[in-house]
């Protein structure tokens, strides 16, 4: 069994599970819904982007109680909140506005998920799998601001694409660190057993 460093285990694993439910589900059904109206598409992608803000708030609140990485929390927060405002009360019906608002979400996310990567933790699985995440953001962001020549399900099918990417890399940290947690307890309990 590998020795694990405990300070980088991310113990709200649990969180980034739903994120990545939440984001895969909703990815899913943008990727293979019949897209009607403008209006109705934008109203749910805000109203999905404000459930993860509201997921990340949490993240960020429990975080600050063990006083570490809150700050991320609050920046991911934001920025899904933000973002979800600009779509409901700026880009509301107007297409060009709504395929600007989500480039520019896309591509912040993806900068802030390889800035996580490369800062935030030293475990090789981790790191790899949020500079992953983070550099599709970027190249879907761009791919998603070339959309806007294309009819609106072109665009949505892109974004539902991102969110699958979302959705399958934070399950994917959730459930690796959630594994880390376990072997971190059998090596406590492990130790104890030693010292007795």
């Amino acid at each position: 069994m590998a020795k694990l460093n405990r300070k980088y285990i991310d113990k709200h694993w649990i969180v980034f599970v739903i994120r990545g439910i939440l984001a895969g589900v909703f990815g899913f059904l943008l990727l293979f819904s019949n897209v009607a109206e403008v209006e109705n598409v934008i109203a749910e992608i805000s109203i999905f982007l404000l459930l993860i803000g509201v997921v990340d708030s949490v993240s960020a609140l429990y975080n600050s109680t063990k006083k570490r990485g809150w700050v991320n929390s609050i920046i991911d927060a934001g920025i899904d909140v933000i973002a979800a405002m600009a779509l409901l009360f700026f880009a509301k019906s107007d297409l060009t506005n709504s395929v600007i608002v989500l480039s520019i979400y896309t591509v912040i996310s993806g900068v802030i998920d390889i800035f996580h990567g490369f800062l935030s933790t030293v475990d090789p699985t981790d790191r790899f799998i949020r500079i992953l995440a983070g550099v599709c953001g970027c190249i879907i962001g761009i791919v998603i601001l070339n959309a806007g020549n294309f009819e609106i399900s072109t665009f949505v099918r892109f974004f539902g694409a991102y969110m699958l990417i979302v959705g399958a890399t934070s399950a994917i940290y959730g459930v690796h660190n959630r594994s880390q947690s376990i072997e971190d307890k059998i090596a406590r309990k492990q130790a104890r057993k030693k010292k007795k």
